[in-house]
């Protein structure tokens, strides 16, 4: 969906049941954090540092990760 920073910033289309959230992934692993309100739901392997800068974008986007969430999972 969008890449940033080092980040990849993506959904999984068989988690359309579940509360918004978005997956974000670097070179050493993954989080996801739910997007409202935004909280980290799950981190395997990201370093803290990287979880807080990749925290700060999802503040940053909240609403377009939002709509592209719903609009992603309407398909």
């Amino acid at each position: 969906m969008w890449r940033v920073d080092g980040f990849r910033f993506h959904f999984y289309s068989s988690e359309s049941n579940k509360p918004a959230h978005i997956h974000v992934r670097n070179a050493d692993g993954e989080c996801k954090f739910w997007l409202d309100p935004i909280q980290l739901a799950g981190n395997r392997g990201v370093a803290p540092h990287d979880v807080r800068a990749a925290e700060r974008l999802v503040f940053e986007h909240q609403s377009l990760l939002l709509a592209k969430y719903h609009e992603y999972h309407r398909r």
